[in-house]
């Protein structure tokens, strides 16, 4: 794994769960000597620091039959360029980059290299990840299979053409952001109705995580839950349609029109 900053670490971590079987050490790359430090002693990670070493994302690809690049997107492609003379044949590399397309790190890879695009979210840090994954050009079934596999340890997969990827991106990729910032804006209104700020977390905090598990528990269609809750006329009736005549239909599309625009931004640099 080269790169194991925000993205990177939350796939990391998941992947270092002791359930999950996967060939061990984990070869990791960071930029800074303190960054790599905090592997230090640990058996299932072997790190090196780029300052020290700059051939350390060389040397962590020699071997690989997977390489995941989670690097910033604008240094995807330098960093794949890197590692070309270093990787396995036959290796799969996997890019965790938005708005960089596959044919890009295929051109600076050796001829034929599979190249596999998976955009995954935060809660992979807990096994509880959703990704996204597209082959590229030269990747074959079994090549997605695999990567799948990978992230299928962290949380589930979904398969999609990597015209869909940007898409991805936008809802499930940026999605924990979106209850976050959902959850930080009830808080604040909770305070502002008189409950101090631990008072305000925990009621909000405990509604969202328990109505999240009803979700998931339940099965029932999302809308369906929405109206066992809102009995007509009465309280909760109100304060959603005070929510829907704010245009939610419209802002939502807005917000991942937003987020895609700036994937292709990201693309055309």
């Amino acid at each position: 794994m080269i790169g194991v900053g925000s993205m990177g670490g939350a796939i990391l971590a998941g992947l270092r769960n002791p359930a999950v079987e996967i060939a061990r050490p984990i070869a990791v790359t960071t930029n800074s000597a303190a960054s790599a430090a905090q592997f230090d002693g640990a058996d299932d990670v072997s790190a090196r620091a780029v300052e020290q070493d700059p051939g350390a994302n060389a040397a962590a690809v020699a071997g690989a039959g997977l390489v995941i690049l989670a690097v910033k997107p604008w240094l995807v492609v330098d960093a794949a360029r890197g590692i070309a003379d270093a990787l396995e044949p036959g290796a799969v590399v996997v890019s965790v980059a938005a708005g960089v397309p596959s044919a890009a790190i295929e051109a600076v890879l050796p001829a034929g290299t599979a190249v596999v695009r998976a955009m995954p979210n935060t809660p992979s840090h807990i096994g509880r990840g959703v990704t996204g994954i597209a082959g590229g050009a030269n990747a074959s079934d079994a090549d997605v299979a695999l990567v799948g596999a990978l992230f299928e340890t962290v949380g589930s997969v979904l398969v999609v053409r990597e015209d869909q990827i940007n898409d991805v991106a936008a809802v499930s990729g940026s999605g924990p952001a979106y209850l976050f910032l959902y959850v930080e804006e009830m808080i604040a209104a909770a305070e502002r109705r008189g409950f101090d700020a631990a008072q305000a977390r925990a009621l909000v905090q405990g509604t969202v995580v328990g109505a999240a598990a009803l979700l998931e528990s339940s099965g029932e269609d999302p809308a369906q839950l929405r109206r066992n809750v809102t009995s007509p006329k009465g309280t909760t009736e109100q304060a959603v349609l005070v929510l829907q005549s704010a245009g939610w239909p419209e802002l939502f599309d807005r917000a991942l029109a937003a987020n895609v625009r700036r994937s292709e931004e990201l693309e055309a640099q």
